[in-house]
């Protein structure tokens, strides 16, 4: 009974769903994605919410809308190359060095697509639409790696289409738009799990050094694979003031997002560890099985402010709000006897902080560029190797090429640094197996966005 107690709470080591969300050397604060328009990620989506021409607006501020003509059709390619690499070792309940190299480079080369359409009628009321990522990522480290009790592939694609309306109020002064988000959010995570822990760990003590290898730390790796998916709904409003030619005011705020992730727990127990349960009357553990999952994504809140300096420099910044406090702890529920497998998060609210600027070169070319300040919604004694996350920094450089009246040309890169190195520090409790993780993360995110725009 003792064995089967300790090992079944084996399956709490860290197998959180959004475990899996919450690697944020992406972009953004923890896995958010920013990157739903090539021209303000130019900028460092200094502006973004006021951009009059770049019709990610139907999710960024959806009352700038009403600032377009005729029908506008925008497609954004983001690619993102994520580097991170480990540096630092471990070890189990006996003090023993953990087995393992670094993993390799954790990160991974991802396409991040937007696509968005504005329509604006001439008495003032535009339409819009808008499918892209708001957030993911895809990370996985070598199976055998030191930290594999803790992570190994996270994969998660969440996708959003918004429908937007927007009204003059004082035409070319004042609006404001609305809409609907309908998301679909898609989970896969997977760690190594060790049954020799729990096999040593049932042992009388006087018995432990005689225990065969099977049944020490480290000795029977078995590894877990849990996946799950779900739709929800939200909704995003936001004003716009334009009180002089020169400058623009703009807030919006997008709503959280809720889940009820359903999927199924895939587990593999080596052979000895399922003989074990199953001589101890507990063959139902750890098998195969559906398991449910809550997840929340924050709400955003956004104020940008443009000013046209002069007839060719316009000067613009932004500030948000992301409301991570939604993240608390997760909670995976096994539909087999299982326990529930609960991580803390204990996230909080995060600022983005941006400065940026356009230069008009000529008619057939603009330039801009912009930093940006990105805060963690982690702190040290909660951070995993699924998040070794950190305050960033981003240098951001961007261009638009007018190939007519019609169709523009959009071209941005950014580098986003790390503010200080990204240490991680883990202990994990006994009755969880005990195992302990130290060291750090070399890593840098470098994009490259391309899109195009065709106006008719």
């Amino acid at each position: 009974m003792q064995f089967a107690h300790r090992t079944t709470r084996l399956s709490a080591l860290a197998l959180g769903i959004t475990g899996a969300l919450a690697f944020g050397q992406v972009q953004a604060s923890g896995f958010q994605l920013k990157e739903n328009s090539v021209k303000s990620l130019g900028s460092a989506f200094s502006g973004s919410a006021v951009a009059k021409d770049d019709t990610a607006v139907v999710v960024n501020n959806p009352a700038m809308m009403t600032t377009f003509e005729g029908t506008t059709v925008q497609n954004d390619l983001s690619l993102i190359s994520i580097d991170a690499e480990f540096t630092g070792g471990g070890t189990d309940i006996t003090g023993q060095p953990l087995s393992g190299g670094n993993g390799g480079d954790a990160g991974d080369l991802a396409a991040v697509p937007a696509l968005s359409l504005v329509h604006k009628f001439d008495n003032g009321v535009a339409v819009g639409a808008m499918v892209h990522a708001p957030f993911g990522l895809k990370t996985e480290y070598e199976r055998d790696w030191v930290g594999r009790y803790f992570a190994v592939e996270s994969d998660v694609k969440i996708v959003n289409l918004t429908l937007s309306g927007a009204l003059d109020i004082v035409p070319e002064r004042f609006s404001v738009g609305g809409g609907l988000v309908f998301s679909r959010a898609d989970v896969t995570l997977s760690k190594a799990v060790d049954f020799g822990t729990g096999l040593f760990a049932a042992l009388p003590v006087a018995a432990r050094p005689f225990a065969p290898a099977f049944a020490r730390p480290q000795g029977s790796d078995g590894f877990a694979e849990i996946g799950g998916a779900d739709n929800g709904i939200g909704w995003v409003v936001g004003a716009s003031l334009r009180p002089t030619d020169k400058l623009a005011i703009g807030l919006s705020y997008q709503s959280e997002i809720d889940y009820e992730l359903r999927g199924e727990a895939d587990w593999t127990v080596p052979a000895q560890a399922r003989a074990a349960l199953d001589a101890a009357g507990r063959a139902p553990f750890f098998q195969d099985g559906s398991v449910t999952a809550d997840l929340t994504t924050p709400a955003t809140t956004m104020l940008a402010v443009s000013y046209q300096l002069t007839d060719t420099f316009k000067l613009q910044t932004t500030y948000s709000e992301t409301g991570w406090e939604s993240l608390q702890e997760v909670r995976i529920n096994f539909a087999n006897p299982d326990p529930d497998s609960v991580e803390e998060f204990n996230w909080d609210t995060t600022r983005f902080m941006s400065l940026g600027g356009e230069f008009k070169l000529n008619d057939a070319w603009t330039l801009r560029a912009g930093y940006a300040y990105d805060e963690t919604p982690t702190t040290i004694q909660y951070r995993t190797p699924r998040l070794p996350d950190e305050d960033r920094k981003w240098y951001s450089l961007g261009a638009t090429w007018q190939f007519s009246d019609a169709l523009q040309i959009n071209f941005a890169y950014t580098r986003i640094s790390p503010d200080t190195p990204v240490a991680v520090v883990i202990n994990t409790p006994v009755a969880q197996g005990g195992q302990r993780l130290s060291g750090t993360f070399d890593s840098a995110v470098n994009i490259v966005g391309v899109s195009g725009q065709f106006r008719f």
